[in-house]
């Protein structure tokens, strides 16, 4: 917005910041006023930005223990508050709230995804308790990427909760497709910020600064309150030659670090790598080289569907190839349309065609783009390598590239359905074999770079689990920022931040909820725990009728067994086991025991101990007494 409207109303979104305002004081400029020179490439252009960078780092230090100038350590000014309630001591599952002088807001509200721990459930969200407690002081959302780990949670917040919603283009079009889904869009507040916007929310400023990553649109924030500014970075690389030619805005990060910030809160994720991250160009060469390779043959990419700028270049080499593009995967349908149609992606006219169109076309005329790059059971890629997808079918010569590097724990996924996909006959290339995946998270050397232009006072590592954090940390302390000035801490914790202190105070409900279809919350640790045991060995049915007057067994006992031992091979135990119930019964008759629930409790530790003794195994009991 311009400034006649800033002054009519200064709770919408206004100071568009211009690129000629970022060139003046950029690092890049001054890089290349030092140097005289131009890098050659990406890793060059990085190594310079660093070497500057570290030159200013001790003096950095120096300058904000002097605090009063530069932070206007005033004692009267009132702390704000940091409470992370998901993101921290884990991967995924990112938001964070904001609190200062009564007022509050919400940085992005993702999901995770279910591990062994948890079996049967679908997606893990955030304890929204702490926030549905605090919203009338919340004066709205911004959100970072359109990534589900930063945007899957809305819908389910949106249901008790209609917060206000601020992100760029990319993200809200994403944002819309999940509520639509939900039957929420008509009601939703959405707004479109572009990068060098500032929103404000109550007594915050939050300025969107662009920074690139493995999905367009992407933003970090400069967020201004009267306790000075933080950093929140998001998920972010610096890549000098991005797909979009849209580099990270390095410079306003300098900027900010020139004036002043309090703290700076930073991407983890790859805390444990050195070096640099590489450029996403590296995969389209990769895609290149085996698009060559595979003359002949059909080609089919896994890859996440909201790698938008990974999806451009398969596209661009199936186009030079001269073959048409098939999309497999509701969620990699939903953002290809999505992307095409906010102009994020590139699609000429009769190159996309409709899966059911493939049987149409021979193989070496075509791409097929699917989801499943992490092995998940019900993705596009499995049902293709188990023979369960309607339109897709292998056939022996197939080149299948797994564009991804599988998530921590996903490993063994991955690999049955690599070997699945190899006995049908498929080529199989992968990660570790070619350059088809990078990263879209910081190495060390890049974290360390936006330490050094940020320069702020206090560091607090985001978005990892407790490794990645500690890692972090120790970057910061190699930065010259101070151990005292550093704070690792949890989901729930309030970190308090004024200009003389950084300190964790209390703790808020944060947690983890569980959704298994429809159900939002109602399956806790009692049906997990219970889950696991059938899982692991199964579960034995008792049924009996008893006459509700003179308590004498009508019919049965029944005995079934499920998951445990199979009954037509184990008649002699199922027959004992039948005896002992029929034994438990008689004595409750002669002992005048007319309760059900001890009844069932006899059946259940008695059988429980004789299968034990008799199969080394504990199979869960399940009494059933019908009254007749």
């Amino acid at each position: 917005m311009n400034e006649k409207n800033e002054k009519k109303d200064s709770n919408k979104t206004v100071n568009r910041t211009t690129q000629s305002r970022y060139r003046k004081n950029s690092v890049n400029n001054k890089t290349a006023a030092d140097t005289d020179r131009k890098p050659r490439n990406n890793a060059a252009k990085i190594t310079a930005l660093t070497n500057m960078a570290a030159e200013t780092a001790k003096p950095a230090a120096r300058t904000q223990n002097k605090g009063t100038r530069r932070y206007n350590t005033g004692a009267r000014k009132k702390p704000l508050k940091i409470i992370p309630l998901g993101g921290l001591g884990e991967i995924g599952k990112n938001i964070t709230l904001y609190e200062y002088d009564g007022d509050m807001f919400l940085v992005d509200c993702g999901m995770s995804f279910p591990d062994e721990e948890t079996p049967g459930i679908d997606i893990v969200i955030p304890d929204f308790t702490y926030v549905l407690e605090n919203k009338d002081k919340i004066k709205g959302m911004v959100v970072t990427h359109g990534h589900e780990d930063h945007i899957g949670a809305i819908p389910y917040l949106l249901r008790n909760f209609n917060v206000p919603i601020y992100a760029t283009r990319l993200t809200i079009g994403l944002i819309e497709g999940k509520l639509k889904e939900h039957r929420l869009l008509s009601s939703a507040k959405l707004n479109v910020v572009k990068p060098g916007e500032t929103v404000e929310l109550g007594k915050f400023k939050i300025e969107f600064i662009h920074v690139n990553h493995s999905i367009p649109d992407a933003v970090g924030f400069a967020i201004t309150c009267g306790a000075g500014t933080v950093v929140q970075t998001g998920d972010f690389k610096i890549d000098t030659t991005p797909i979009d030619d849209k580099v990270i805005d390095i410079g306003r990060f300098a900027e900010l670090g020139k004036k002043g910030v309090l703290a700076l809160m930073s991407d983890s994720t790859n805390a444990e790598r050195p070096g640099f991250t590489q450029s996403e160009r590296i995969v389209g060469e990769s895609f290149s080289n085996l698009f060559k390779k595979a003359e002949g043959n059909r080609i089919l990419v896994a890859t996440f569907s909201s790698n938008i700028h990974r999806i451009q270049q398969i596209i661009d080499e199936a186009v030079r190839c001269g073959r048409k593009v098939a999309v497999s995967g509701r969620s990699m349908i939903n953002v290809v349309s999505v992307a095409s149609e906010l102009g994020y992606l590139n699609v000429p006219k009769d190159v996309l065609i409709d899966i059911d169109m493939i049987k149409n076309y021979p193989p070496e005329q075509l791409v097929i783009v699917t989801t499943g790059s992490q092995g998940e059971p019900l993705s596009a890629l499995h049902r293709i390598a188990f023979s369960d997808h309607r339109q897709v079918e292998i056939i022996p010569g197939d080149m299948i590239i797994i564009s991804a590097t599988p998530i921590p724990g996903n490993e063994k996924l991955v690999s049955k359905v690599v070997n699945e996909l190899m006995k049908r006959g498929a080529n199989v290339v992968y990660e570790r074999m070619y350059d088809v995946h990078v990263s879209g998270h910081a190495c060390q050397e890049e974290l360390k770079l936006m330490m050094s232009v940020v320069k702020p006072k206090y560091f607090i590592p985001l978005h990892g689990e407790q490794k990645h954090l500690m890692k972090h940390a120790g970057l910061a302390r190699q930065m010259g920022i101070p151990d005292d000035n550093i704070l690792i801490t949890g989901n729930g914790s309030v970190i308090e931040v004024t200009a003389n202190s950084l300190k964790s105070t209390e703790t808020v409900q944060a947690g983890r909820v569980l959704v298994d279809g429809l159900g939002v919350g109602d399956v806790g640790s009692i049906v997990l725990r219970d889950r696991k045991h059938l899982a692991d060995d199964g579960i034995i049915i008792v049924a009996v009728s008893i006459d509700g007057v003179t308590r004498e067994v009508v019919s049965g006992p029944d005995v079934v067994s499920r998951g445990f031992v199979y009954v037509k091979e184990s008649e002699q135990l199922m027959h004992d086991i039948n005896e002992l119930v029929c034994d438990i019964l008689e004595r409750c008759y002669i002992e005048g025991i007319r309760d059900w629930t001890t009844i069932k409790t006899r059946i259940k530790e008695r059988v429980s101990r004789f299968v034990s003794m008799r199969t080394r195994r504990s199979p869960m009991i399940l009494p059933i007494i019908m009254q007749v």
